[in-house]
């Protein structure tokens, strides 16, 4: 497992941290998910998306359905990723962004932790 890149994006005191990870293995993506978790123990959600071997899981960690794995997953199809974990940690920061804040926040940050 390599960290590739990580990228921070705040809105409306909110923070979404996008953390983008080489992997090998679906363990290898358990561990790095079982690691933020303990990192970032204040987070309120820690949506994700992977792909490996041919396999793909997503989460979105108790946001609102839809809101959260579905974008970071996109992100990962339209740019033909493989081998690759992306993970958003959410810190709530008092303001409630709708379902379509929140899509379009996951989306931005996947979108920009991948450039290199």
């Amino acid at each position: 497992m390599k960290l590739l890149n990580t990228y921070t994006l705040e809105i409306k005191k909110s923070k979404f941290i996008a953390y983008y990870y080489k992997i090998e293995s679906k363990d290898e993506a358990e561990l790095i998910l079982n690691n933020l978790k303990l990192e970032h123990k204040k987070a309120r959600h820690i949506p994700f998306a992977y792909k490996v071997d041919n396999t793909a899981r997503k989460s979105d960690d108790k946001e609102p359905n839809g809101t959260a794995a579905n974008p970071i997953y996109n992100i990962i199809e339209m740019n033909k990723l493989d081998n690759c974990l992306i993970a958003v940690v959410r810190y709530f920061g008092g303001t409630k962004l709708g379902a379509g804040g929140l899509t379009r926040a996951y989306l931005n940050a996947a979108k920009e932790v991948i450039k290199k």
